[in-house]
């Protein structure tokens, strides 16, 4: 395939980073990106799992945009019966429902805008020149946090230890899972027969409790072999935003807040991909629902500034010279 100024694409992968609201940065990265590339397979935790899934199921990036922008965040926010209950909703939907919001307009909004394309279950997103590869067989994939076992889940693949088949694990159902930022979102409940014959169940929330940038995915898949990855983070401490507390609701999203952006700047600070293009997120926080169309603007054009300037710089050839010793692993 040709891009507009006549240069033949070539192939990746991608990698997407979670950040909630935040991934609107990585919608205008995509935008860039894809005059370079055409991408082979794609995964991403919480919201980098959205947009890969919109990718995997054929959404051009300027289709990608538009959804982002004609999207009205605050619906997100679904608070349940109890929940509308005065001063002590919020406080029984979590002891209830262990999550503020119900998470059904999020998953409803990802079923629909996947069946404009057809896309329903991992079934459809079968490569088929590596159907029978069992890393290599579905475009897409979902990093989630099983926090009953305490195990990160790499979907479709690992829905398989709950004894359901990969391909009929719905899309829209994995993406909820993986976007269940814990408090705020109810967490996806499984049940399943465990080995000892007796029935279980398990807690699914938010990929990013265990991995929030999982860039190392392909590395080591033969079926991806000879093929850059590149990641797109979501970068920058909220300098000059400091967390109010005024109770305990807004200490959670404080605590949800704090432990993200630690991790995500000790990565920074210890880890140099340069195959990562990074989204300054301009004091944009993972849960602002309530985020203007200026600041959604604003946002998508730091990605598509950052993207402009990660490939004036990026040579695959070099970066395998330099980090791999010249060998494609």
């Amino acid at each position: 395939m040709m891009n507009n100024a006549g240069v033949r694409k070539k192939k990746a992968n991608a990698v997407f980073e979670g950040g909630g609201v935040k991934g609107i940065g990585i919608a205008g990265a995509l935008t860039v990106a894809g005059q370079y590339y055409d991408w082979v397979y794609v995964a991403g935790t919480s919201a980098g799992a959205l947009i890969a899934s919109m990718v995997a199921a054929g959404y051009t990036s300027g289709q990608i945009r538009d959804k982002v922008f004609d999207l009205d965040y605050r619906r997100f926010q679904d608070i349940d019966s109890l929940g509308e209950i005065p001063v002590i909703g919020p406080f029984l939907s979590l002891e209830f429902g262990l999550g503020i919001f119900k998470g059904n307009y999020l998953e409803e909004w990802i079923r629909e805008t996947l069946k404009e394309k057809g896309v329903q279950r991992f079934g459809d997103l079968v490569v088929t020149e590596n159907a029978k590869s069992p890393q290599g067989r579905y475009r897409l994939r979902v990093v989630a946090s099983d926090i009953s076992s305490g195990e990160m889940l790499i979907l479709p693949q690992d829905i398989a230890r709950y004894g359901f088949d990969p391909d009929y694990l719905e899309v829209a159902k994995a993406i909820r899972m993986s976007m269940s930022i814990p408090y705020f979102f109810q967490p996806v409940t499984i049940k399943y027969v465990g080995k000892d014959g007796k029935q279980s169940s398990s807690h699914i929330v938010d990929g990013g409790v265990l991995s929030n940038f999982p860039v190392w995915l392909f590395d080591r898949d033969t079926c991806s072999k000879g093929l850059p990855t590149l990641g797109f983070r979501l970068t920058g401490p909220n300098a000059g935003r400091p967390n109010e507390i005024r109770g305990p609701l807004s200490m959670l999203k404080a605590l949800f807040d704090t432990m993200m952006e630690a991790h995500d700047n000790h990565y920074i600070e210890d880890k140099n991909f340069d195959r990562t293009i990074s989204i300054p997120t301009l004091g944009v926080r993972t849960t602002d629902f309530g985020i203007t169309a200026a600041k959604a603007r604003e946002l998508f054009q730091s990605g598509v500034s950052s993207a402009e300037l990660f490939f004036k710089g990026w040579d695959y050839q070099r970066y395998l010279i330099k980090h791999v010793g010249g060998r494609i692993v």
